[in-house]
């Protein structure tokens, strides 16, 4: 019985692949297996566009069926044991064939069908990768390694799609060298985060289980560092104590347009659950902040700021 169950499984796993790959067609799947492509993209208009790493935005399909974008939504939607209607045109998850992100929405909160996909990292780029295609020079690489050995939390700001998540991925890949006994809690809400240390636990927030709560959690699962892959509302807080009260040495991202801004960022999602100013918190537990941002030339650290404190005239930072 258990055989037939398995083979059963098996079976209905082969033909989802085979339907969402004929949905998706030869080009997008494609894409999905070139090392650098960072996002597929469908426009309303029916338009597919790919961005690949170090590259800007290219167009690859000028005429996507909307039947077809529609059948892939419904698809995916479906594998979730969920619908996509107008009163619900929006589905986030992840692709049944290899994890990555995947965003949808549907009439009437756009014109047409239309999705992103976030492919997930087959590899990871370490620190030396960026010095070698100069998104980062060789002193701010050894500048964030020693803050990694020396326990600095690393908070990771920029804008979307500037690759936050690929740094902080190359920063954990150089924790995971050299400290591999160091426990690490990660938490995210999507699968993004890649972490090679053997001691790890990777927790994911849902609909009904927050990122605060998987934070309050935490705790009693004795971390050494703790890792969020991105802070969106109240819980930020919560990583500021942790990283306050004997856990340093963590990384996490925030959307912010420069270094400076990312800690007004964090001051407002505090400001969610605490009417208390806490700026004295943010300096103490934020040691160092990574600007990364979209240029002409591509994805470019824009700056690595040290904050030594804050003081009567604001947070006091040292640009390296």
């Amino acid at each position: 019985m258990a055989e037939q169950m398995v083979s059963l499984q098996s079976l209905q796993a082969s033909r989802l692949e085979e339907k969402l790959a004929r949905e998706l067609g030869t080009k997008i799947c494609a894409l999905l297996k070139e090392p650098h492509v960072i996002e597929v993209m469908l426009n309303p208009d029916g338009s597919l566009w790919v961005e690949r790493l170090g590259d800007g935005i290219e167009l690859v399909e000028s005429n996507f069926s909307q039947t077809r974008a529609e059948g892939l939504i419904g698809t995916i939607a479906a594998h979730y044991r969920t619908t996509v209607t107008r009163e619900n045109p929006i589905i986030e998850c992840e692709l049944p064939l290899d994890g990555s992100r995947f965003e949808a929405m549907i009439p009437p909160v756009v014109s047409a069908p239309c999705f992103t996909i976030r492919r997930k990292a087959t590899r990871i780029f370490t620190l030396e990768d960026y010095v070698a295609t100069n998104i980062m020079s060789a002193g701010q690489a050894d500048f964030i390694k020693k803050a990694v050995i020396d326990k600095q939390n690393i908070l990771v700001v920029g804008g979307t799609g500037t690759g936050k998540t690929t740094l902080t991925n190359a920063i954990i890949d150089y924790m995971a060298e050299v400290v591999p006994s160091d426990r690490l809690v990660i938490i995210e809400d999507t699968a993004e985060i890649q972490c090679r240390s053997p001691n790890k636990v990777i927790l994911r927030a849902t609909s009904n289980v927050d990122m605060l709560r998987l934070l309050k959690a935490t705790m009693r699962l004795r971390p050494d560092r703790i890792l969020v892959g991105e802070v969106r509302g109240g819980e930020a807080l919560s990583l500021l104590k942790a990283w306050n009260t004997g856990h340093a040495g963590g990384v996490a991202t925030v959307h912010a347009n420069d270094a400076k801004s990312g800690l007004t960022r964090i001051e407002a999602l505090v400001a969610e659950v605490s009417s208390t100013p806490m700026p004295g918190v943010i300096a103490e537990a934020i040691n160092i902040i990574i600007s990364i941002a979209k240029t002409n030339d591509g994805r470019r650290v824009k700056e690595v700021i040290r904050v030594k404190g804050f003081g009567a005239n604001g947070y006091q930072i040292e640009p390296i």
